[in-house]
């Protein structure tokens, strides 16, 4: 298959307070950088949305996390992406349009740990993408975008599936346990889905479960971007 003027959904948090600390946060530039770009390169076209619609934040401290890679500095710089981000749709215009994407993409930061949990517009769009035979993936902090999403026979998408996502212990060696809503990893093991992490903290880890592509942090962001497209292209050879 081509990948020729195919569409990846890439949905982004319009969060940037972190929690009452008084710091900013956002989307994570390596965990959209990457794999955007490595998206890109195979030929798909990012489309980007968020909750409120217009310009998604961009967490300040992954700017300077990754000022020393060559692929996020170059996407920062890029206007053809940033000029996308600060204009970013609002996700309940895709409602009914899922089928225009070949993936669902959901990028970390703590951002979305605030406002995509429970955002019933992003809810809808990924359930009705996976049962059109779409692939969804997410990273990182992510992953919490899939926790509330329940296929039409009323499942949840995740419930025993092989999924990863930032760990309890990489949370608390932030120690920001206390600050994000939930722990993202309890969750997931609550919701009965299958948890797996990397052997050590920040190690690289990207799970494929069928259609469900996660990863667990930003070193997982390259492999994660070519978990994606391979995923895809094995949806179409089904």
């Amino acid at each position: 298959m081509s990948s020729a003027h195919k569409k990846v959904l890439f949905i982004l948090s319009s969060h940037d307070q972190l929690g009452d600390t008084g710091k900013k946060t956002g989307w994570y530039a390596e965990e959209v950088a990457e794999p955007a770009t490595i998206l890109h390169s195979h030929g798909y076209k990012i489309v980007f949305a968020s909750p409120k619609g217009g310009k998604a934040p961009l967490d300040p401290g992954s700017v300077d996390a990754a000022k020393d890679n060559k692929t996020v500095v170059s996407f920062l710089a890029n206007k053809d992406f940033t000029d996308k981000i600060d204009n970013t749709h609002k996700v309940e215009e895709f409602i009914g349009r899922e089928s225009e994407f070949e993936a669902i993409v959901y990028p970390g930061g703590h951002g979305p740990m605030f406002d995509l949990e429970h955002n019933e517009a992003a809810i809808k769009v990924t359930a009705a993408a996976y049962e059109a035979g779409k692939v969804v993936g997410a990273v990182c902090h992510g992953p919490i975008a899939l926790t509330d999403v329940k296929l039409s026979d009323g499942s949840l998408l995740v419930k025993g599936k092989n999924v990863t996502g930032f760990s309890d212990d990489e949370e608390r060696t932030v120690q920001l346990e206390n600050v994000v809503p939930v722990l993202l990893e309890s969750k997931l093991r609550k919701i009965g889905a299958n948890y797996q992490k990397a052997d050590q903290q920040w190690g690289v880890k990207v799970v494929t479960d069928g259609r469900i592509v996660t990863a667990q942090n930003p070193a997982s962001a390259p492999g994660f971007g070519e978990a994606i497209h391979a995923a895809i292209q094995h949806a179409h050879h089904k």
